[in-house]
């Protein structure tokens, strides 16, 4: 989309024609309107797929006439984690550092007396801008400038909290580090801490967890956030008092579906020992993705009774299914040393020719498993190749419960 082509989209009768044809196939539309000069054909084409995915990822704003680019939506917070995280935050004055698409300026916009919406790309501002009007969020002020620069010229202590997503596109290609996303919250963490005594800052889910205080000296609290079994973000929580406080960084597990909220958290030397078992148990459990990155699996066990499989992965075992700890479970229905002449002959005598294939502390990646023993897809059973308590490699036969 170009600022050209924004103008055009926010004529009333475009405005019309998307939400007539935002059901219809948008190649369809582009080739029944292509000869319509009077139309941004090409730009509506695109609102009509941005709109199919804004129903399902911000529900809130659908059906309403707001404009967004594919990249800006595809990058910004999803409704459930956005809502989630503004009840983080509080207070009067709230600066969004990297506004983007602007859906957490936006909700955040509800705990907040005035939101400071800073964003250095012309295109992006004058959509937050169209779009902040559409909803009625008039406290929401747009800054179109470097998010950095801006701040140089606050007053110290002229805000109560920054909030920062971090552009992790360098080159290209994503990056997971923090200094290697613009801006740089490590180099200009003391800059922030002086404009607001509280920072969060959302991080890539592929962040690694531990050392995160070198870095960041005000870090207290670190959450990694799930919705549906998936993780999508990381949240760092800076605060200024935390500098002299020398407590060791909480860390915290949240994990989201449909109307629930299941958390865990704990300081990570306060970790229990992991329990092994001596043989697989009934259930085979692989806690949600947000457990697992948080480094709360062993937390988790010591909770619901279950161990580990071995003491290298995170897959945990029991002789109960754990229905309330968030995550897979599976019926184990055979545990069997990998040996491929035998495991092909078990295959061929259970009438298994198709399964998931699952795999951790294992040298065979799951295609060559696949090909090896001529095995299609199917979500009916799950191969789970991985070790013993032993350390010696097998195959657990699974079926999902639930």
């Amino acid at each position: 989309m170009t600022l050209q082509e924004l103008q055009e989209l926010q004529r009333s009768d475009v405005l019309a024609c998307i939400g007539q044809y935002e059901d219809h196939d948008p190649a369809d539309f582009a080739m029944r309107f292509h000869d319509r000069p009077d139309l941004p054909v090409r730009a509506v084409a695109e609102q009509i797929v941005c709109r199919r995915k804004v129903s399902g990822k911000l529900p809130f704003f659908s059906g309403k006439d707001l404009l967004f680019t594919p990249r800006a939506l595809e990058q910004a917070s999803g409704e459930a984690a956005a809502l989630w995280k503004a009840g983080l935050m509080q207070g009067e004055r709230l600066l969004d550092l990297t506004g983007g698409l602007g859906s957490d300026s936006f909700f955040l916009s509800r705990r907040f007396d005035e939101v400071l919406y800073c964003e250095r790309d012309e295109l992006l501002a004058a959509l937050a801008d169209w779009n902040f009007a559409a909803l009625g969020a008039e406290n929401i002020s747009i800054h179109c400038r470097d998010g950095i620069e801006l701040l140089a010229e606050l007053p110290d202590n002229s805000l109560d909290w920054i909030y920062v997503d971090p552009d992790r596109r360098s080159n290209g290609r994503r990056v997971a580090g923090l200094s290697s996303a613009s801006p740089d919250v490590v180099a200009h963490h003391d800059l922030l801490l002086r404009k607001a005594p509280r920072l969060c800052i959302k991080a890539s889910p592929a962040l690694e967890t531990t050392g995160l205080q070198q870095l960041l000296p005000s870090l207290h609290k670190v959450v990694v956030l799930s919705v549906e079994g998936e993780c999508r973000e990381i949240l760092l929580l800076c605060d200024r008092a935390s500098l002299s406080s020398g407590l060791e960084v909480e860390v915290r597990a949240v994990c989201l579906s449909g109307a629930r909220e299941w958390a865990l958290c704990s300081r990570q030397s306060e970790a229990p020992v992991r329990s092994v078992a001596p043989l697989p148990g009934k259930f085979l459990i692989e806690p949600d993705p947000a457990i697992i990155k948080s480094r709360l699996t062993a937390l988790a066990a010591e909770r619901y009774g279950l161990q580990f499989v071995n003491s290298s992965v995170d897959y945990l075992t029991a002789d109960h299914c754990a229905e309330e700890l968030p995550g897979r479970r599976f019926s184990i229905e055979a545990v069997l040393p990998y040996k491929p002449s035998s495991l092909k002959s078990f295959f061929r005598n259970n009438d298994i020719s198709a399964a998931s294939i699952q795999r951790r502390d294992f040298p065979h990646s799951p295609d060559i498993l696949r090909r090896k023993f001529r095995l299609a897809e199917s979500p009916e059973r799950f191969l789970f190749f991985t070790r013993s308590s032993s350390g010696s490699f097998v195959c657990l036969v699974c079926r999902r419960v639930g």
